[in-house]
Order: C-alpha cells, then sequence, then structure tokens
C-alpha cells in the first residue's frame, strides 16, 4: 500500500524508523517493560504518536502514579481517544478507593462511559448527598444482563431508600430467565420471598436438562417462582424445538393462570416465526393482551409479512413502541400493509419522506413513489486547501500512521474520533484523504456519515476495477452486484480479516478456498495466499458464482449464502413464493439479514454509478420460489462440494460506530 501523505518534515525513510520505533514501544509495552518503553518513548517524543506512548508509559503505573502526573496527561491539548481512555480508566481506579473528590473533578470531561462509571457516578453523588432519589437505578437494574461490581453498592442504596423492591427482583429475575442468564437468575433467586420463593436447585436441573426436568416436576401446587422456572424450561424447550415443547406445554398448561399462559404463547410464537413454523401467527394470536418485548413484536410482523397477512402486519407494528416504529423497516412495511389495505393516501405519507433515505428501505420506498432517481454530482468537492487544512491535523496523520502499520483497531479509533465533529465538507475531505492513501474503508466510512452534501462516488468506491474485470466476465457475473457484496465484506480492505478466519476483500473462508483452488486446479495454492489480492478475487467470484448457480441465479438468495451458507439460504424459503424484500426481512440470523439488505442496496447504487440500465431495487430482489423437493436437497460439507454449513461474521473493523458526544 502507498500513502501519498507525509507527515510535515517527514521523509519516508523516517516513517520507516518512527514506525519501528513505535511497534517496538508497543510490544514493549504489552510485556510490561517499563525500562524498554521508556528507550523508545525518547525517540519518539517529537512524533504524532507520542500520546500512545505516554498512555502506554503511565497506564503501567495507573494504580500508583501520583494525581498530579495523572492530571497533568490528561490536560494535553492533543484531540484524542487514548486522554478519554485513560482518563476512564484512571476514574475507575478512584472509585474502586472511594476516592470521590477526585473523581468527581475529572467525570464531567469523560466522553466515553460505560456502567461501571455509571455506578461510581452514582455511589459519588450519594456520597454527597446520602437522600439522593438515585432514580436512574431503575434503568440500570431492569436486565437480564450482569451489571458491574460498582453498581452493586447503589443497588443496595435503592433498596434501602424503596426506590427498589422486591416487586423489581422478580421483574429482574424474569428478564434474567429470558435471556437465558441462569448465573443471574440463580443470585436473583436467593433475594425471593413468599410466592416467589422456591429452591435454586430447581433451576440447576431446568437448566441442565429442560426435557427430563419438565417431566419430573409437579405443578398441582406450585407457587409463581416454581412456575417461572416451569416456563424457563419450556423456553428452552422451544428454542431447541415449538414441536416439542407445545407437547410438554399441553399436558401442565392447566397449572398456570390465564395471564401465564398468554405469556408463554408469546415466546412460543416468537421462536415459531425464527424457524418459519407457519403455526407462529396462531400462537401470537393466543397470547392476546399480553405485553411483548420488542424482539417479539418485530418476528410476529415478520411471520405475518411471510403469510402475507398485511392486517396483521399492520397490527404488529402498531404495538411497537415509538423508538421501534421509527425504524425504517417498520415505517417500509406499515406503509404496504396500509397499500394492500386500500389505504394509499396514508402510505404515501409514510413513503415520501422514507423515499429520502439513502438505505435499503429509502430505496424501495423510491420504487413505491416510481421514483428512480440516478445519483447526482457531488455538490462539493473539497480543494486542496481544504485537504491541506484537514491533513495538517495529528489525528489524521496518526490514523495514516496506525493503518500504515497494520495497527487497524487503533486506526479505526482514532479515525472516528477525530471525524466526530465534523461537518460535512469536513467529512468529505477526509473521505478524500482516506482514498488518497488507498485506506478506502475509511473514506467509505467517513463519506457514510454526511447528513446534508455527499458524494457517493466516495460512498461507494469502486476500487480494483482493472483487476476484477477478467474475474468478474470469466464467472458472467454483475459488477454491481460483485461491488455490492465486496463493500458489505470488506469494505476494500485488503488485509481484512473477520474473527472466524475469513480474509482478504472478499472474506473468503479458508476451507472455502482450499475447496475452490482445488476445482480450479491451483495446483500450488496455500493458505496464505487467501489474502493476495487477485488470488483472494478470483476464489470469491468464482465462489460467488457457485453459490449464485445454486440459488436460481437469485442474488438475494446466493447472498445470503455467501454469508450464512447455502443450506440456510435455501432453508429460509417459504412455502410458498416470497417477494425478495420479505424474504430478507424474515432472515433469522440478524447479522445475515442486515448483510442482505445492505448487499443489494450497495448493488443498486453501483448500478447507477456503473451506468448500468436503471432497474429498481424491488425488481433486483425479485421473488423467491418456495420450497420444493429439489431446492431443498442439503448440499453436504465434504468431498466434491464447497462447505456449507459455515456462518462467517462479518469483517468487524469495517463499520464506523459513532462516539458519543
Amino acid at each position: 500500500m502507498k500513502f501519498i501523505l507525509l507527515f510535515l518534515c517527514c521523509s519516508t525513510a523516517a516513517w520507516a524508523d518512527q514506525d519501528a520505533d513505535f511497534l517496538a514501544a508497543r510490544t514493549a509495552y504489552l510485556a510490561g517493560n517499563a525500562a524498554r518503553l521508556e528507550s523508545y518513548a525518547k525517540r519518539l517524543k517529537k512524533s504524532p504518536l507520542e500520546v500512545y506512548v505516554g498512555y502506554y508509559q503511565l497506564r503501567l503505573r495507573l494504580e500508583t502514579a501520583a494525581p498530579d502526573t495523572v492530571k497533568a496527561f490528561l490536560a494535553r491539548p492533543e484531540d484524542n481517544p487514548m486522554i478519554d481512555k485513560l482518563r476512564g480508566e484512571w476514574l475507575k481506579i478512584l472509585g474502586n478507593k472511594r476516592q470521590w473528590e477526585l473523581f468527581n473533578s475529572e467525570y464531567p470531561r469523560l466522553i466515553q462511559e460505560d456502567a461501571e462509571l455509571t455506578c461510581y457516578a452514582l455511589q459519588a453523588r450519594r456520597h454527597a448527598l446520602a437522600d439522593s432519589p438515585l432514580s436512574e437505578v431503575r434503568e440500570l437494574w431492569l436486565t437480564g444482563k450482569g451489571q458491574p461490581e460498582s453498581c452493586a453498592t447503589v443497588f443496595s442504596a435503592a433498596f434501602e431508600a424503596g426506590t427498589l423492591t422486591e416487586a423489581d427482583v422478580w421483574q429482574r429475575f424474569r428478564l434474567a430467565l429470558e435471556a437465558g442468564n441462569v448465573s443471574l437468575a440463580k443470585q436473583l433467586a436467593e433475594k425471593l420471598t413468599g410466592t416467589h420463593q422456591f429452591s435454586v436447585n430447581l433451576l440447576n436441573h431446568a437448566a441442565a436438562d429442560a426435557d427430563r426436568y419438565l417431566d419430573k416436576v409437579r405443578l398441582d401446587s406450585a407457587n409463581a417462582g416454581q412456575r417461572a422456572v416451569a416456563m424457563f424450561a419450556l423456553q428452552r424447550l422451544a428454542k431447541q424445538s415449538p414441536d416439542v415443547a407445545v407437547a410438554k406445554w399441553e399436558k401442565i398448561a392447566a397449572y398456570f393462570p390465564s395471564a401465564e399462559q398468554h405469556y408463554f404463547y408469546g415466546w412460543l410464537g416468537y421462536e415459531a416465526a425464527r424457524v418459519e413454523d407457519p403455526r407462529a401467527l396462531s400462537w401470537y394470536k393466543k397470547a392476546l393482551s399480553e405485553p411483548l418485548n420488542e424482539q417479539q413484536l418485530a418476528w410476529r410482523a415478520r411471520a405475518a409479512l411471510r403469510a402475507k397477512d398485511w392486517a396483521e402486519v399492520l397490527n404488529s407494528v402498531n404495538a411497537m413502541n415509538e423508538v421501534q416504529r421509527r425504524d425504517a423497516a417498520w415505517r417500509y412495511w406499515k406503509a404496504r400493509a396500509l397499500q394492500a389495505q386500500g389505504q394509499s393516501a396514508e402510505a404515501i405519507k409514510l413513503f415520501t419522506p422514507l423515499s429520502t433515505e439513502f438505505s435499503f428501505y429509502g430505496q424501495l420506498a423510491g420504487d413505491e413513489l416510481a421514483e428512480t432517481p440516478g445519483i447526482e454530482q457531488a455538490a462539493f468537492k473539497p480543494s486542496s486547501q481544504d485537504i491541506a487544512a484537514i491533513s495538517a491535523l495529528p489525528g489524521v496523520q496518526r490514523t495514516i500512521a496506525l493503518y500504515r502499520m497494520d495497527l487497524r483497531t487503533e486506526a479505526l479509533q482514532e479515525w472516528i474520533w477525530v471525524l466526530r465533529n465534523f461537518n460535512d465538507q469536513e467529512l468529505l475531505a477526509a473521505s478524500e484523504i482516506a482514498r488518497r492513501n488507498e485506506m478506502y474503508d475509511r473514506a467509505i466510512g467517513a463519506a457514510d456519515r454526511t447528513v446534508n452534501i455527499h458524494d457517493f462516488s466516495l460512498r461507494y468506491l469502486a476500487p480494483y476495477r482493472d483487476v476484477l474485470q477478467t474475474h468478474i466476465r470469466e464467472n458472467n457475473l454483475d459488477e454491481a452486484w460483485v461491488y455490492g457484496l465486496m463493500r458489505q465484506e470488506s469494505r476494500f480492505a485488503t488485509g481484512a480479516k473477520s474473527i472466524t478466519g475469513a480474509a482478504g476483500l472478499m472474506q473468503v473462508m479458508p476451507s472455502t478456498a482450499r475447496w475452490i483452488a482445488k476445482k480450479l486446479g491451483l495446483k500450488s495454492y496455500r493458505d496464505s495466499l487467501i489474502r493476495q489480492l487477485d488470488t483472494n478475487l478470483k476464489l470469491g467470484t468464482y465462489y460467488m458464482k457457485n453459490v449464485l448457480s445454486s440459488a436460481d441465479d437469485s442474488p438475494v438468495l446466493a447472498s445470503a449464502a455467501y454469508n450464512a451458507g447455502p443450506n440456510r439460504a435455501r432453508k429460509w424459503r417459504g412455502e410458498q413464493a416470497l417477494e425478495g424484500a420479505i424474504y430478507a426481512e424474515s432472515i433469522p440470523f440478524d447479522e445475515t439479514r442486515d448483510y442482505v439488505k445492505k448487499v443489494m442496496s450497495n448493488t443498486s447504487y453501483y448500478a447507477k454509478q456503473f451506468g448500468i440500465a436503471p432497474r429498481s431495487l424491488k425488481d433486483r430482489l425479485g421473488i423467491i420460489s418456495g420450497k420444493t423437493a429439489d431446492n431443498q436437497q442439503a448440499v453436504p460439507s465434504v468431498g466434491d462440494a464447497p462447505p456449507s454449513t459455515e456462518i462467517r461474521a462479518g469483517f468487524v473493523t469495517a463499520q464506523d460506530t459513532p462516539v458519543a458526544p
């Protein structure tokens, strides 16, 4: 990779020396070698990366460092994430030591907060004002997840003050069971009394073998706590098999009051919807007015979409809370439901503003309005002065240096930090700088953040077209789809690697790569070649063609297969034909559902950019034919067929996560 932007007054040789020194300093820090770190710190004193080395040195002795020393580092003029990182780490030490005066002096400057620090801040407030109501505690308490130890003191104070009650213990206990957090549920069970009290051993047995537990449990005189354990066992079975759960339920349902029966049907409908069980809606309806959580409501709507029950789609969306209803998916499907029921005017009121959004559902809304606008020319192009001004920022220089050293996590953290307060013009200048330095993922990330001024040539970069053309022609692939998939896989970062081992621009799994290499007769292939540009593109495009051919030439099915495996993709077909958008919306894996939508949205934008004949996204999504004996035959994962049961986690550092203001 070539980097054309130089640090001020730095030559390429100076780069190499600086990089070597920094990597050695980082290694010394990770090894806890303060003396060796000090020697490299002196060499990096004047470099933009010195703030990282300063962090390394102070972090090694943060527990014992003098407050003035820590404050001096935190008061540095650099705008850098490592300063806020150290601030958060020091605040946790201060909170643990109950040094509230120092804590309160630094806490207001913190940008990145977490639950541990929130609870320390509440402790500090409680220390200063003993009768503080601590109203924020309920939000921290009511979760099925465990909370940091710093929250225990606050929770105890809230119980003493009556802010939290035993009813809240019961509610959190139920949330822990729903989340499958048995460890937390057992801790909470120890606090339950009266009709909620039961032996924790019951929970151990239910968690170990739900089927056996339900065969042996006696519920004729069970209290609320004992029924809750049985309900937990039923939920675990429903996740494994709705049929098994229903069979058990029919034997014991009479022992549960009506509200708890409705509660069970809400969960049964949810688990059934996630495995495309056609009974899901009927079970949801048996939940009656029992409140459903966000995931249950989402899957009720998805089950209704697969059943083409537009009235139930509308009911499901209307039952969502305001925040969930604002999601683009549910605005779109509500409009479609209104349209299907003859309420076109109301549907248009939803489609119109949604169609202005650059997203999968924004594009589909435009299709419903018969609007297929092309990509407009950028209203703003950064000048040389704009480029120079942004290039001079130390945060940009640090990002380039970290990227050059392949410290991708640190580079991403620095880049997001420096961009967090940029306006649209500054974002586009930063994007152009990243593009010129072949940091294509960072360029796309910056261009994606603009609000009013956009440059789609940066948002949808298309590098390596000359290298790709041969492989695209060899496999007779749609270039727009190839780029749409690559953008989602790696954002064109050649060194991209997922947590499951998928590598390169096209994020090919090693086992899949070996299968393809054998099919192509690449006798000298070895695993290290998967990261080589031309080899990765050759392997990836061949596999795209392979999954496309086995998926009715549907890019929707093929995209799902590329991410989650061909067998899963074909299993997610409906009993009857489905719109491509409904198929995508009802994919049970969150990652794959999001992936397919983004690949197809990307494809549409690339088609416009490449000058391909106009075609709506809805048309591209097409119709996914229903299940048949032929298309449900599983592809084996050994022998002469590609591995088909691997799901690849996407490239985890490709996406931008906004930093809290």
